[in-house]
């Protein structure tokens, strides 16, 4: 009973169309398509950090010659939240938010526009440097995170061809 309801499971999976983004490894279309996007300096640290963890995202599959380049603009920002009754903050939320473009060289046609974001909240503590550490360490966390997201936008377009995106179709993945 159970390996007829497996098998009735593939062969319904199956059938709905859905198929891995990466089938083939690193020689899938998908992957072939990442490794040939190049990312330009961005500039201040949070840019550093976010170019980097694209660069290792997208070159998994190798290098490629560059077809695409994606080009970002960063918004980093770092806010008070939790005031306390003599006026000092015990709580920030740092922001990072992107907006980005995949450009195909050839033809210099834009084949996603599209924005990200990811913030997270960080305890104010008496210790300064615990502070800046923490600081640090959502920055980190959130070029990662927004790069994993950057990425795989970017898959799903290249994915569906090379074709451009019409006004209105980049997809806003901030939160």
């Amino acid at each position: 009973m159970r390996s007829a309801f497996a098998l009735f499971l593939c062969v319904a999976l199956a059938a709905c169309g859905l198929q891995p983004m990466y089938a083939g490894g690193n020689r899938a279309d998908v992957a072939q398509g990442l490794a040939a996007v190049e990312v330009p300096a961005i500039p201040g640290r949070a840019g550093w950090l976010v170019r980097n963890a694209l660069v290792d995202r997208l070159g998994v599959a190798g290098n490629a010659d560059a077809r695409y380049r994606l080009d970002v603009r960063l918004d980093d920002s770092l806010e008070g939240l939790g005031v306390l009754g003599d006026d000092t903050i015990s709580r920030e939320r740092r922001i990072l938010r992107s907006r980005y473009q995949l450009i195909e060289l050839a033809s210099g046609e834009i084949l996603l526009d599209a924005s990200a974001g990811s913030d997270a909240g960080i305890d104010v503590v008496s210790s300064e440097y615990a502070t800046i550490a923490a600081e640090q360490t959502a920055l980190e966390n959130l070029a990662s995170d927004l790069a994993d997201r950057m990425v795989r936008r970017v898959a799903l377009r290249l994915r569906q061809g090379v074709e451009p995106e019409g006004p209105g179709d980049g997809e806003n993945l901030g939160q």
